[in-house]
């Protein structure tokens, strides 16, 4: 495992974004861990995220003109992502988000910040991908705006499960949109890093390993 993963799982456990215990989850199932992004709330949280972000981006090779973060909590990522690549890799890249409803007054449009045109390559910022819904929502507006090539989507951690089929969301968004999506760290990195001690909770590996064979893909 690399050493910034190994760093953003700490970084998870010591904000309390990634927690163990017994959570029922949206889709009904109990899980023993969950892994709440609303918890990054200061601006050396939301600094530091962008870093890794940006190591993401960077050990995938994706080249993109603008990173796009949806509304509302992909917005910050976008940015926090932008400025890391900016002053920590000298990687000037655009960054712009969506609007919940397009304004019919002022500069109008879908979108603020940087304007998308024909051609453009986006990079897709999320916290999480669960059903896939954040990205079929995004897709059109972006096709309203211009006709851009989405280049990849960048997530923090990947659950490696089933969606509502038999596939994972981040395989049925290469097989549906030819979209890639690139996750810091999987459920697979931290298990591995609780096993090697990196982080503390050995005792809930065996009901990770259970969820995980019940669940995962």
């Amino acid at each position: 495992m690399l050493a910034y993963k190994r760093d953003f799982i700490r970084f998870m456990a010591e904000n309390e974004v990634l927690l163990f215990g017994d959570f029922t989850l949206k889709s009904g199932r109990r899980a023993p861990y969950f892994i709440n992004t609303g918890k990054y709330r200061t601006g050396e949280q939301i600094a530091r995220l962008g870093e890794y972000y940006a190591q993401c981006y960077l050990e995938h090779g994706v080249e993109a003109d603008t990173l796009v973060g949806p509304a509302y909590k992909g917005i910050p990522l976008a940015v926090a992502t932008a400025i890391a690549l900016a002053e920590k890799h000298e990687k000037d890249v655009g960054f712009c988000f969506d609007r919940k409803e397009a304004k019919d007054h002022g500069e109008g449009g879908l979108f603020v910040g940087k304007t998308l045109s024909d051609g453009d390559r986006v990079c897709l910022i999320e916290d999480v991908m669960t059903s896939g819904k954040a990205l079929r929502e995004i897709l059109p507006k972006l096709g309203e705006e211009a006709k851009v090539k989405v280049a990849a989507m960048l997530i923090s951690v990947d659950r490696e499960e089933r969606g509502t089929g038999e596939k994972s969301a981040v395989l049925e968004a290469y097989e549906t949109y030819g979209i890639p999506v690139y996750s810091i760290v999987t459920v697979s990195d931290i298990i591995e890093a609780i096993e090697e001690g990196a982080i503390p909770f050995r005792e809930y590996l065996p009901a990770m390993r259970a969820y995980r064979k019940e669940y995962g893909v």
